[in-house]
């Protein structure tokens, strides 16, 4: 049984303050999209990929990242939301009625998936149904208001959470149908456990960042350089 895997990359990236659209940010001098697509790709356990990128670059994405980096694993290339649950939403709605029976969903700006996550996760949403990666927090974590700290949270019941988040295709489908337009989720898992569902957190790895800000790119860079060197 294969996954198919749904990638969000509509985001604007306004917060790299770059000129360039975020799926063509280079690290390493790679387009930053098509790092993340290459893991998918490279993948026995993906059988397809359902990309959402912004409608002005449609055409761009898919000449020079999927055609030019020969990601023959992208079934649709579809026109993403204003955000990133819309995104995920018009994907799962082009996948309905056809496509695979598990559901990997992973941000297009987290280049830094391995084989081996991919796998555990694969594992993970059989047993549970529903399962996302994360990793434990490490700094110490103060919940606050009006710029002041109102209490201190227990950081060994703390996790960061990542993607790919993985599930069975009825349970993320019915949880977004229910839920879509009822507030604003951090992440797909929200909606699950909104739906009263059970998520189980696979352990991730620290590398799985999500570029975001400047630093981001910069740090980027060293982890592809430890990453090839291995």
């Amino acid at each position: 049984m294969k996954m198919t895997a749904i990638v969000p990359a509509a985001g604007k990236g306004l917060r790299l303050g770059k000129s360039i659209a975020k799926p063509f940010v280079l690290i390493s001098g790679r387009p930053l999209l098509s790092i993340t697509l290459g893991a998918l790709e490279k993948s026995p356990l993906i059988g397809d990929i359902v990309l959402a990128v912004s409608g002005e670059l449609l055409d761009n994405v898919k000449k020079n990242i999927v055609k030019k980096y020969k990601i023959s694993k992208v079934s649709f290339c579809i026109e993403g939301g204003s955000t990133r649950q819309e995104s995920v939403y018009k994907a799962l709605l082009a996948i309905k009625d056809t496509g695979y029976k598990l559901i990997l969903i992973h941000d297009g700006a987290r280049p830094f998936l391995s084989e081996d996550i991919i796998e555990r996760s694969y594992r993970g949403v059989l047993e549970f149904g529903a399962c996302v990666v994360g990793v434990p927090v490490k700094d110490t974590i103060k919940e606050a208001r009006s710029g002041k700290a109102t209490r201190t949270l227990d950081r060994k019941f703390l996790w960061h959470i990542q993607t790919p988040q993985v599930f069975k295709r009825e349970i993320i489908f019915n949880a977004y149908k229910r839920f879509y337009n009822k507030g604003v989720f951090s992440d797909d898992a929200s909606l699950v456990e909104k739906s009263k569902g059970k998520v189980k957190i696979i352990q991730g790895s620290y590398y799985n960042i999500k570029i975001t800000t400047p630093e981001d790119v910069a740090l980027a860079e060293k982890i592809y350089e430890i990453i090839n060197d291995k």
